[in-house]
């Protein structure tokens, strides 16, 4: 077990659901302004390239997508894609379609997937029920399952890419989900346990600041759900 390391969470880039507000895309990619947004981002954390030990991402098709571009030189130092860990108990929340991720057989064939191992993608890992369901308190052992794996690494340095409402979660503390901003697309913040949760099953963590952002305020569907029940979307 790891409690002292330092835990760097990045949401992908632009995605297309993110521009349309479509959730019937599925497993929504990133649109060319989401690919410049991930190049972008890569010479913006030099010193994370250099310092990483571990690059984690969420199964779905944009995560990866913002992975293999923003960390691309550490990718290349960490030895290729196969050294990249498909975590997907990061996958987004909802169940529709942009937020669904694919098979293994889908991705086998799939060029942004070749080179990466597909093995943590079990029977039934995009399935949206039991385990991986949208319910908040499944979706909350969910995101506590994340804190725990990122704990139990021995790395000193961890990547994890993944998406703004998972991410609510992942960060979420004693007190619950916060109501403050969300991520900006391809938003790196760096994270560190906190000491007094540390060892507990909750293993919160505590923000130590963000480090870089290379895109803008797009919303998740989630938060889009609330802003047009609000009559602001």
């Amino acid at each position: 077990m790891a409690p002292h390391s330092r835990i760097i969470l990045v949401r992908h880039a632009q995605a297309e659901h993110n521009v349309t507000f479509d959730w019937s895309i599925p497993d929504a990619p990133l649109t060319p302004l989401g690919k410049t947004q991930a190049t972008a981002l890569a010479p913006l954390i030099p010193h994370l390239q250099r310092e990483v030990d571990l690059i984690a991402t969420s199964p779905l098709t944009r995560t990866v997508q913002t992975t293999l571009r923003a960390f691309a030189p550490a990718i290349n130092r960490l030895g290729g894609p196969s050294k990249i860990f498909l975590v997907p108990e990061a996958q987004e929340v909802n169940a529709v379609p942009c937020d669904t991720g694919r098979s293994r057989s889908q991705l086998q064939h799939d060029p942004d997937f070749a080179g990466l191992d597909l093995e943590p993608l079990t029977e039934g890992w995009n399935s949206k029920s039991g385990f991986w369901a949208p319910d908040e308190g499944v979706v909350a052992e969910r995101a506590a399952w994340v804190r725990r794996w990122l704990r139990g690494r021995k790395e000193g340095t961890i990547v994890l890419v993944a998406h703004g409402d998972i991410l609510r979660r992942i960060v979420a503390g004693p007190a619950g989900v916060s109501g403050g901003p969300g991520w900006k697309n391809a938003e790196v913040r760096v994270y560190r346990f906190d000491p007094g949760y540390v060892e507990g099953e909750e293993c919160f963590l505590d923000e130590k600041g963000v480090v870089a952002a290379a895109g803008g305020w797009d919303v998740t569907s989630t938060e889009a759900e609330v802003l047009a029940s609000e009559g602001k979307l």
